[in-house]
C-alpha cells in the first residue's frame, strides 16, 4: 500500500511534510536519474529496487551536504560551547524518511518518485535499520541527536560503528534464534569515512615513573577511523554530526619486533585489533564483564577525547594563536554527557591527558574534569551496574588503574575528614569494592568525576537519590537532578503516523511539531464530535494497514475491529511479559468456560528480543508462542482472541505497530523501569496505557489525569513493604482460582503436550525466586483489563480518552528534555537562528572569513 492513497491525498500540501513545488520535483527527478545513471551506467530497465533506493538516498543526501558544511563552518566561526554526547549505543533505525521530513522534502519526494512510476514506500522498505543499540538507552541517544540539531545546539554524538548491530531475531518452532545483522552488506549511503582524522588508541603496556611524571609505554596501538553521519534538525538548516569510530590495525601491526618469519599470520592477526568494532554486545540491563567489551568502552573514549581536544585547541575563540594551550576555559567550551557508565573511562582518560601529557597539576586537572563531565544513570537493577575487575583493568589500562586509585584515595580522604570514625561509609562510598574479586564500581567513578548526575524520570531520580546513591546525595545534594526522558515527535508522529499528524495540524496549526506542549490546545476538541470521529478513523486506517502487514508476514487472519493490545520491548523478567501471558491464558479459559458470553475481541501482540545468554527470557518467548499456538487454533475461540509474537522487533517495526495500537502495556514492577520511552510513543499515537506506577508512567498519569490511564498494582512503597514481610507466591496461587488454573496448565504441559515439563523452570521461578512478584499484581491486572474491555465497547468514550492523552503528551518531547539538559547541566542556550540554506548567499563571518572556507570537522 503506497502512502499516496489518491491523487487528491497525494497532492495535499500540508507544509509539515514540505511543499510540493514543480521546481522542487523537477530538481529531485534530475538528481534521481543522475544518481541512477552513476550507479548503473546502463538503462533503467535493468535497475533493481535497491538501485532505486540508493538513487533516492543519494539524491536526498545531496540536499544535506551543503547544509552540513555550512553548519560546521558556522560553528567554527562562532565557536559556541560544544556538547558531546558519548554513548556505546545509537539505535538510529532508518534514515531516508526522517531526512526527507526534517529537510521539508517529503511531499516533493513523494511526487517526484510517483511521477517516475515508483512506489516510495517500497523504496523506504529496502533500507536496513542501523541497529546500533539494544533498546531504550540507544534509542534515547538517537532521539536526543534529533532534538539537539532541531534546537540549534553545537552537538556531536560519539560512538562505535559496529559492523554487526543488534542480532536479527528469527522464531523457529517458537524459539528465538539469533542471526548476524550484516547491516553494511550493501553499503551505507549516509556515512562518510574521514581517514584524515584517524587517531591512535593504546592498550596494555606498562607505566614508567620519572621526575617528569608518568609515562605509559610498550603499548599496543589500534587506529580509530571516524565515519561521520549527518544529523539534520527539523526545518532549520542545521545539520550536526554523529561520529562513529571503526577499529583498524596499523600497517606495521605484528610485523615489528620479533615477528620476522610469519608475514601471512601477522596480516591475518590484524583481525584481532579490528574485532573491537565488530559487534554490539546484545545485553540490555545486564553487565557482562568481558575484555572485548572493556576494549570497546576505552576505544570510543580515547578516540573521542583526542578529537575533542583537537577541536578545542584549533578553535579561534579568545585567542590570537592558532592553538589554545591554556585549559582554564575548557569547561566553558566543552560539555561531555556520559550515557550511563559505559563511557566512564573518559574520566581517568581526560585526567591522564591533562596530568601526563599536558602537565597540569592534579588539582587543576581534576577541577576541569569534574566541571566538564555529567552522568546519566539509566537503571537501578544491581545486575546492570558495571563493576570491572581490577586485574582486567590493570592488564588492559595500567595507567588508568593508577589514576582511578588516586581519585579514590583523595575521595576517601575527603569522606574521612567529614565522617572521622565511619569506616562503613568509606566502604560503601569507595570506587573500589573489596571482598572476593576486587572491582571498580563505575557508577561511583562517574558520580565522583561529574558535576551533575541525573535519573531519567521523577520516580527513578528519587530512587537514585534516596536509595541507590544515598551516601553520595547526602554529601552533594546539588549534584543530583532529574531529566525525564522524551521522544522526538518528528520520527514518532510525523514520520510514523502522517494521518494523525495532519489531523492535528488542521486543528491547531503546524507549530506543535517544534513545540509539542501546544498539543494541550486539543483539550478544546475533546467534545467535538467531528474530531472524535476523525481521530477514530485515523486509528482504524492504521489498524487495517497493520492487519494487512500481519496477514502477509504471519499468515494469520486479523480482525481489525478487535482491540490491538500491544506489549513490545526487550524481553526481561522485570518487564513482566509473563504477567501478560497469564492474562492471555485467563481470557482463553473464560471464553472456553462460556463461549456464549459477550467477549470484547482482542489481538494481543507481544514482541521483543531476549539477550542470547538470558535463559529465562528465551523460555518466556517460547511460552508465549506455545500459548499462541493453542489459542489461535482453537475453533471455540475463533476470532475473539488472537495472539501474535512479533518477530525481530526493531525501530522500523515500532514505526508500524505503534500507530495501530489501542492498548499499550507498561506493566513493570514498580521501581524497576527507570523511565521507559515506548510508553510515550504509544501515548502520542493515540493508544491508552495499562500500567503500573513506574518510570514515566507516573508523570503520564500526572499530565493526563490518573483517570485517563488504566493504572493498577503495587506502588513502590507496597513493593518495599512486601519485601520486608517476605513475598510468598504460593498464597496468591492458593487464593486465586483463575491464577491457579493458568499456572497448572503451564505446569502440566497443556501448552507443550510433546514435552509436558518444558516450562518447569518458568513455574519454579514464579513460585520460588520471582524478584518481580508477578503473582502479587495478577489479580489487580486482570480486574484492570476488565475495565479496559468495558470502555472499549463505548467507542466514543474510548476516543475521548485517547484525545485527552494526546493533548497531555506535550511534556514527553525530547526537545523539552534537551532544553532542560542545556539549561541545568550544560549551561548553553538553544538557538532558533536559521542558518541560510546553501542556495542563499552566506554572510561573511564576523572575522572576515570568506564564503568558500572549507568546513572543519
Amino acid at each position: 500500500m503506497s502512502r499516496p492513497l489518491s491523487d487528491q491525498e497525494r497532492r495535499k500540501q500540508i507544509s509539515i511534510r514540505g511543499i510540493v513545488g514543480a521546481e522542487n520535483v523537477a530538481e529531485l527527478k534530475r538528481g534521481f536519474n543522475r544518481h541512477l545513471h552513476f550507479t548503473l551506467v546502463k538503462d533503467r530497465n535493468v535497475a533493481t529496487p535497491r538501485d532505486y533506493f540508493f538513487a533516492l538516498a543519494h539524491t536526498v543526501r545531496d540536499h544535506l551536504v551543503g547544509r552540513w558544511i555550512r553548519t560546521q563552518q558556522h560553528y567554527y566561526e562562532r565557536d559556541p560551547k560544544r556538547i558531546y554526547y558519548l554513548s556505546l549505543e545509537f539505535y538510529m533505525g532508518r534514515t531516508l524518511q526522517n531526512t526527507m521530513i526534517n529537510l521539508g522534502l517529503q511531499n516533493a519526494c513523494d511526487e517526484a518518485v510517483y511521477q517516475l512510476g515508483l512506489d516510495i514506500e517500497e523504496l523506504e522498505e529496502i533500507e536496513e535499520d542501523a541497529g546500533l543499540g539494544n533498546g531504550g538507552l540507544g534509542r534515547l541517544a538517537a532521539c536526543f541527536l534529533d532534538s539537539m540539531a532541531t534546537l540549534g545546539l553545537a552537538a556531536y554524538g560519539y560512538g562505535i560503528r559496529y559492523e554487526y548491530g543488534i542480532f536479527n531475531q528469527k522464531i523457529r518452532d517458537g524459539w528465538q534464534v539469533e542471526e548476524a545483522d550484516d547491516w553494511l552488506r550493501h553499503g551505507n549511503p549516509w556515512e562518510k569515512a574521514r581517514p584524515e582524522y584517524m587517531l591512535p588508541v593504546h592498550f596494555y603496556g606498562r607505566v614508567e615513573h620519572s621526575g617528569t611524571g608518568a609515562k605509559w609505554v610498550d603499548t599496543q596501538v589500534v587506529l580509530a577511523l571516524p565515519y561521520d553521519t549527518p544529523v539534520p534538525g527539523y526545518m532549520n538548516n542545521t545539520v550536526n554530526t554523529m561520529r562513529l569510530w571503526s577499529a583498524r590495525a596499523p600497517n606495521d601491526f605484528n610485523l615489528r619486533d620479533f615477528n620476522v618469519g610469519d608475514y601471512i599470520q601477522a596480516v591475518l592477526d590484524r583481525n584481532l585489533a579490528e574485532n573491537i568494532s565488530r559487534v554490539l554486545y546484545p545485553n540490555d540491563n545486564f553487565f557482562e564483564g568481558k575484555e572485548l567489551r572493556l576494549k570497546q568502552e576505552y576505544f570510543v573514549v580515547a578516540a573521542t577525547l583526542q578529537d575533542i581536544l583537537r577541536r578545542f585547541k584549533a578553535s579561534k575563540f579568545g585567542s590570537t594563536d592558532s592553538v589554545r594551550t591554556v585549559f582554564d576555559s575548557f569547561p566553558d567550551q566543552v560539555a561531555i554527557q556520559l550515557n550511563d557508565t559505559h563511557p566512564a573511562m573518559a574520566i581517568p582518560e581526560l585526567m591522564r591527558i591533562f596530568v601526563d601529557i599536558e602537565k597540569l597539576p592534579w588539582n587543576k586537572a581534576w577541577d576541569i574534569t569534574k566541571r566538564t563531565f555529567a552522568y546519566t544513570n539509566h537503571t537501578v537493577l544491581p545486575e546492570a551496574l558495571e563493576r570491572w575487575p581490577v586485574d582486567l583493568v590493570e592488564k588492559l589500562l595500567p595507567r588508568h588503574l593508577q589514576i582511578i586509585y588516586e581519585i579514590n584515595q583523595r575521595h576517601l580522604d575527603h569522606i574521612a575528614s567529614l565522617f572521622p570514625a565511619d569506616v562503613d561509609r568509606l566502604r560503601r562510598m569507595s570506587l573500589i569494592e573489596e571482598g572476593g574479586t576486587k572491582r571498580i564500581n563505575m557508577a561511583h567513578l562517574c558520580i565522583v568525576g561529574s558535576h551533575a548526575v541525573n535519573g531519567v524520570a521523577k520516580i527513578h531520580s528519587e530512587i537514585v537519590r534516596t536509595q541507590v546513591f544515598k551516601d553520595f546525595a547526602e554529601l552533594e545534594p546539588e549534584k543530583f537532578q532529574n531529566k525525564t526522558n522524551g521522544i522526538t515527535p518528528r520520527r514518532w508522529l510525523l514520520l510514523c503516523n502522517p494521518g494523525l499528524a495532519e489531523l492535528i495540524a488542521e486543528k491547531i496549526g503546524e507549530d506543535y511539531v517544534r513545540d509539542l506542549s501546544q498539543l494541550a490546545k486539543l483539550h478544546d476538541f475533546v467534545d467535538d464530535d467531528l474530531f472524535i470521529r476523525e481521530v477514530a478513523k485515523v486509528k482504524q486506517e492504521n489498524k487495517v494497514k497493520f492487519a494487512l502487514y500481519l496477514e502477509k508476514e504471519y499468515k494469520v487472519k486479523i480482525n481489525p475491529s478487535s482491540m490491538f493490545d500491544v506489549h513490545v520491548k526487550r524481553i526481561h523478567e522485570y518487564k513482566r511479559q509473563l504477567m501478560n501471558c497469564l492474562h492471555i491464558i485467563t481470557m482463553y479459559n473464560r471464553i472456553k468456560r462460556d463461549p456464549t458470553k459477550l467477549f470484547v475481541p482482542r489481538t494481543v501482540i507481544i514482541g521483543g528480543k531476549a539477550a542470547p545468554g538470558y535463559h529465562m527470557a528465551k523460555m518466556i518467548i517460547k511460552l508465549i508462542n506455545a500459548v499462541a499456538q493453542v489459542v489461535n487454533n482453537d475453533p471455540v475461540v475463533g476470532s475473539k482472541l488472537k495472539v501474535i509474537f512479533l518477530e525481530n522487533y526493531r525501530v522500523s517495526l515500532a514505526e508500524k505497530v505503534i500507530p495501530a495500537t489501542d492498548l499499550s502495556e507498561q506493566i513493570s514492577t514498580a521501581g524497576t523501569e527507570a523511565s521507559g520511552t515506548g510508553n510515550m510513543k504509544f501515548m502520542l499515537n493515540g493508544a491508552l496505557t495499562i500500567g503500573t506506577m513506574d518510570g514515566a508512567n507516573v508523570e503520564m498519569a500526572e499530565e493526563a489525569g490518573e483517570e485517563n490511564l488504566f493504572i493498577f498494582g503495587m506502588r513502590v512503597e507496597d513493593v518495599a513493604e512486601l519485601d520486608r514481610e517476605g513475598y510468598d507466591a504460593q498464597q496468591y496461587y492458593d487464593r486465586l482460582p483463575e491464577l491457579k488454573q493458568a499456572v497448572d496448565q503451564i505446569k502440566s504441559g497443556f501448552f507443550s503436550s510433546n514435552e509436558p515439563d518444558l516450562f518447569k523452570d518458568v513455574v519454579n521461578m514464579l513460585f520460588h525466586h520471582d524478584r518481580f512478584k508477578v503473582f502479587a499484581d495478577y489479580e489487580a491486572y486482570v480486574k484492570c483489563q476488565e475495565k479496559v474491555s468495558e470502555l472499549y465497547l463505548n467507542s466514543k468514550a474510548w476516543t475521548k480518552m485517547v484525545i485527552r492523552n494526546i493533548a497531555a503528551a506535550g511534556k514527553f518531547s525530547s526537545d523539552r528534555t534537551i532544553k532542560e539538559y542545556a539549561r541545568d547541566i550544560w549551561h548553553v542556550e538553544p538557538s532558533d537562528l536559521k542558518i541560510p540554506p546553501p542556495n542563499e548567499p552566506r554572510e561573511v563571518a564576523e572575522d572576515g572569513t570568506p564564503n568558500g572556507t572549507e568546513a572543519r570537522a
